[in-house]
């Protein structure tokens, strides 16, 4: 059984930085993709970043390209947001959502994720910037 676990957030003032994890235990899909999604209160849902776990490509939202990094370890069992520069409009609970098949596409996939149509998500951590 796959369960995903974030952690990392926290509260940072604009400018800083923060660090989340998404340990994957019991996931073993290289075929798969997994990924970030955001929901601040009172908006929808947003596809943050997704990555490609069998050949390593990722995607990034308009948002937060440049900004935030998405990886994985060698294991391919967590995922890794590295997001500087923030903003307050960063601020929202940060989900991880994962797929145990992606046809190779992390932007697709992500679409289909941040409407809900995946398999697996974490319970979330939240992110909050102050100005």
């Amino acid at each position: 059984q796959v369960q995903l676990v974030e952690s990392g957030g926290g509260s940072v003032q604009a400018g800083g930085s923060l660090r989340l994890s998404c340990a994957a235990s019991g996931y073993t899909h290289s075929s798969g993709c997994i990924g970030w999604i955001r929901q601040a209160p009172g908006k929808e849902r947003e596809g943050v970043a997704s990555i490609y776990i069998g050949g390593g490509s990722t995607y990034y939202a308009d948002s937060v390209k440049g900004r935030f990094t998405i990886s994985q370890n060698n294991a391919k069992n967590a995922v890794f947001l590295e997001m500087n520069s923030l903003k307050p409009e960063d601020t929202a609970m940060y989900y991880c959502a994962a797929e145990e098949y992606c046809g190779g596409s992390p932007e697709g996939w992500l679409t289909l994720a941040t409407h809900g149509a995946t398999g697996y998500w974490g319970q979330g951590t939240q992110v909050t910037v102050s100005s």
